[in-house]
C-alpha cells in the first residue's frame, strides 16, 4: 500500500473548467527530478475557476500551490490533497509606467527581462531567481542583495476559502525567506514597482548575473536551489564546506562540489536521499561549528 492510499482520500471534488488529474508526477517536472505523485494536481482555467474550486472543496482537505519546483523536495510518499499549478494563462507580465504586473506562473527572468526592455531597474534580481512569482512571493525569494519585499506593491490572492483577495506588501509580514501567507493560499498576480533607469546598465546587471550563477551555481545538474538559509553574518555554503560537507554522498544525492549549499540528485537519487542527505549535513555543520542550519528548501509530502 502506498503512503496516500494510506492516507485520507480526498473526497468527490468539486467542477471544474481547467484540468483535474488523479496521481499526477510532480518527479516530472519539480528541479530535482524526485518523490511522489500528488494525490490531485489541479490546472485552473482563471481566477474564478480557482476560486469556485477551493470554496467548494472541503476545508480538510490540503492544497499546495507548486511552480516549477526549483525549491522544493517532495517526499516518495507523494503529496496529499490537492496541488495547485497555475497555467500559462497565468504567466502574462504587463508594463504600465513604473509598475510591472505578472501573473503567478510567470518566471522570474521574464518579469526581469519586460522591466529591462522598458527600461525599468530594481527587478535585475530576479534573473538569479529560477522560480514563478507565486513562489517568490510566498517566500520572499531574494539574490544578491535584494528581495521580492523590496519591490512588491500588492499581490492577489485566492484563499483556501476560495475568497480572491489583493493584499499590500506590508500584509505579508515578510522576513527573510519567509512570508505570513497561510497554507492553501494561492499567489495568482503581483504587482511590482521599478525605478527609471539606463537600459544598457540595466542589460549589464542581468548579464554580470547570469555570468555569476553559470560559473559558481550547478545549474546543468537536477540541484533544488539553496539548501539552507544563510545564518546571520555568515554564508551557509561557508559553513558546510567547513564542516566537510562539500562532494559529500548518500544514496544517489550529493553535496555540491562547485557550490555546498546546493543538493544533487545524481541520478537515482529518492526524495529520502536527499531530505536525509541534507538533514546529515545540518547535523555536521551544528557539531562543527555550533550552528543549526535552518532548510530554505520546502519539504512537503508523505514519507514511505
Amino acid at each position: 500500500m502506498t503512503a496516500l492510499a494510506a492516507t485520507k482520500s480526498v473526497p468527490a471534488l468539486p467542477a471544474v473548467k481547467g484540468e483535474l488529474t488523479r496521481n499526477a508526477s510532480l518527479a516530472d517536472f519539480i528541479w530535482f527530478r524526485a518523490g511522489g505523485a500528488a494525490e490531485w494536481m489541479f490546472r485552473p482555467k482563471d481566477a474564478a475557476d480557482l476560486a469556485a474550486f477551493l470554496k467548494a472543496l472541503p476545508g480538510d482537505v490540503p492544497v499546495l500551490a507548486v511552480g516549477v519546483g526549483s525549491n522544493l523536495i517532495v517526499r516518495d510518499g507523494g503529496v496529499p490533497g490537492v496541488v495547485v499549478r497555475l497555467p500559462k494563462a497565468f504567466a502574462k507580465v504587463t508594463i504600465d509606467g513604473d509598475l510591472i504586473r505578472a501573473g503567478g506562473a510567470a518566471m522570474g527572468i521574464t518579469v526581469a527581462s519586460a522591466a529591462r526592455d522598458a527600461s525599468l531597474g530594481g527587478l535585475e534580481f530576479l534573473r538569479g531567481i529560477p522560480g514563478t512569482v507565486g513562489g517568490a512571493v510566498r517566500m520572499n525569494a531574494g539574490a544578491y542583495g535584494r528581495d521580492c519585499s523590496d519591490i512588491l506593491v500588492e499581490a492577489t490572492v485566492v484563499t483556501r476559502e476560495g475568497a480572491i483577495e489583493v493584499w499590500p506588501s506590508a500584509r505579508f509580514a515578510y522576513t527573510y525567506r519567509h512570508s505570513a501567507l497561510p497554507d492553501g493560499h494561492v499567489v495568482i498576480e503581483a504587482l511590482f514597482r521599478g525605478v527609471a533607469g539606463d537600459k544598457a546598465a540595466i542589460t549589464a546587471e542581468m548579464d554580470r548575473i547570469a555570468a555569476e550563477r553559470e560559473a559558481s551555481q550547478p545549474l546543468r545538474s537536477r540541484t533544488g536551489g539553496s539548501t539552507f538559509k544563510n545564518p546571520p553574518g555568515d554564508k551557509a555554503w561557508r559553513l558546510v564546506d567547513a564542516a566537510g560537507c562539500r562532494g559529500l554522498q548518500l544514496g544517489g544525492a550529493q553535496v555540491s562540489e562547485k557550490h555546498t549549499n546546493f543538493l544533487l540528485n545524481t541520478g537515482g537519487a529518492t526524495g529520502a536521499d536527499i531530505e536525509a542527505l541534507g538533514e546529515e549535513v545540518r547535523r555536521r555543520v551544528k557539531a562543527a561549528t555550533g550552528v543549526e542550519l535552518e532548510w530554505e528548501i520546502e519539504r512537503v509530502g508523505v514519507a514511505l
